[in-house]
């Protein structure tokens, strides 16, 4: 196909593209495990608790628990403080302070990493360099235990940032891998893709982890060994689309060595200036970093609400985020179906509408109705991927040709940037109210206010102000 003076070039051999295209899934395959099991599933399971046994350890040590409400009861991570960096909160709000300090730390590393990606000629190496440091991060949590959450923190730290800059960067191979026309269904299949292999990767773990006795290790260790397997997982099917994807001469010409880091300084600088000549362009991207803070705040506290207000053992929360990633798989293609007949903008808005619906649900769960959870996790299943999927091919539309990289870069900032305020939220009412309910519900904000904004924007208006072609549907 040909394209756009200085913008992305597909392959015009159909064979050679459906290859980079099935190549580049398996990143969402690869890394989904992270994102699935050691954020959503066992850090907010573990770290809390890693926590609050170092709290109670500490009390043994030193004095009067304060790990004991007024009612007596021991076991309420509420009731239990630990204390770094000179400041004390309770053990149960460790993992959404944590979701947001990394948010914050990342905003200092993905701006510069998808400028350099875009000036150099080598941009697989980029992303196996931050995604093998990401598995890495996670074999590591391995060897959290013994009250060491501190380690866990440094290491979710730098696993986020692998994640976050791999992300960057695979996200900007979307335009020169696919047609205007085939985006929508290629990022759609990729969600999809990537919610199955996660779903493959837990389903393994589960086994693991509801058997353990049977290997004759601990629970703890159980979940550790889970870490590990992560980060294995994630590295080993990283060289597929490191085999498959093909490098490419950037349109601006390529440097090497530190000249790389200066020129990728220059081109954030120049792409932040420029790009307030594309308004709409930058509407969408803020339209989609208020709803996009509520899907992943939805998606990493879910497990932590299961289990400290409804009271779910370990094995159900983790059977519902089993059921959550194979859903997820059946909603991701589904959405890329509704998306060919009514357009991806339209799409995205019926999936905000379920998304409230959602949250609304959750807040009237009965502690321990498992079928009432279940139900739940059914619908947070069948708009987790798609949401974000359309999203991503959507916003590449929108992005002047020859821009794609730091578009994306800016996409990625923006929405590390933002996210902290999700988790910032849940976690701020819930030691507030001591109650969890109240948090998830005042998550509703991010998903209505989205809607609002993305019903307003004109979205043939900012693909035409790009200067791209626009999509036979829209």
């Amino acid at each position: 196909m040909s394209s756009v003076s200085g913008g992305p070039a597909p392959a015009a051999d159909v064979r050679q593209r459906r290859r980079e295209q099935r190549g580049w899934y398996f990143y969402d395959w690869a890394n989904s495990t992270f994102y699935t099991s050691v954020i959503t599933v066992f850090g907010a399971l573990y770290m809390s608790t890693v926590a609050a046994d170092d709290a109670r350890a500490d009390v043994a040590r030193n004095g009067p628990t304060p790990c004991v409400g007024p009612d007596g009861a021991s076991d309420n991570l509420h009731n239990c403080d630990i204390g770094l960096f000179g400041l004390t909160f309770p053990a149960g709000s460790l993992w959404g302070y944590l979701l947001a300090a990394a948010t914050v730390v990342q905003v200092l590393v993905l701006p510069v990493t998808g400028a350099i990606a875009d000036r150099s000629q080598y941009k697989k190496r980029i992303l196996g360099f931050f995604a093998f440091l990401g598995s890495a991060a996670s074999a590591l949590l391995f060897f959290v235990a013994d009250g060491r959450w501190e380690l866990g923190v440094v290491l979710y730290m730098v696993g986020n940032i692998g994640y976050g800059a791999s992300l960057v960067t695979y996200y900007s191979f979307l335009p020169d891998i696919a047609s205007p026309d085939e985006r929508d269904d290629v990022s759609s299949k990729g969600w999809a893709f990537g919610y199955l292999g996660g779903g493959v990767a837990l389903a393994l773990q589960l086994a693991f982890y509801l058997g353990h006795e049977s290997f004759g290790v601990s629970e703890s260790t159980a979940v550790r060994i889970c870490f590990l397997s992560s980060g294995v997982w994630w590295a080993l099917f990283t060289l597929i689309p490191l085999r498959r994807l093909r490098e490419r001469q950037p349109p601006h010409g390529a440097e090497h060595g530190a000249s790389v880091v200066r020129a990728g300084f220059t081109e954030l600088r120049n792409t932040i200036r420029h790009a307030r000549a594309f308004p709409l362009t930058l509407a969408f991207l803020g339209a989609y970093l208020v709803y996009t803070d509520g899907i992943s705040t939805v998606v990493s506290v879910s497990a932590q609400y299961g289990k400290e207000e409804l009271r779910f053992d370990n094995e159900v929360l983790i059977a519902t985020i089993l059921v959550i990633q194979f859903v997820a798989y059946v909603g991701g293609v589904t959405h890329g179906l509704v998306a060919r007949r009514v357009g991806a903008k339209k799409t995205i808005l019926g999936s905000l509408v379920v998304w409230m619906g959602v949250l609304g649900g959750a807040y009237f769960i009965e502690v321990g109705a498992q079928l009432q959870f279940y139900a739940v996790a059914a619908g947070i299943g069948l708009v987790l991927g798609g949401t974000n999927a359309l999203s991503r091919s959507l916003y590449s539309q929108m992005i002047p040709a020859g821009k794609e990289a730091q578009y994306y870069s800016l996409y990625e900032v923006g929405e590390r940037g933002t996210s902290w305020l999700g988790p910032l939220l849940f976690a701020a009412v819930g030691q507030a109210t001591g109650s969890f309910r109240y948090a998830i519900i005042a998550l509703l904000v991010f998903f209505v206010v989205g809607f609002v904004l993305v019903a307003l924007i004109p979205v043939r208006r900012a693909i035409a102000a790009a200067g791209n072609p626009e999509p036979r549907v829209l």
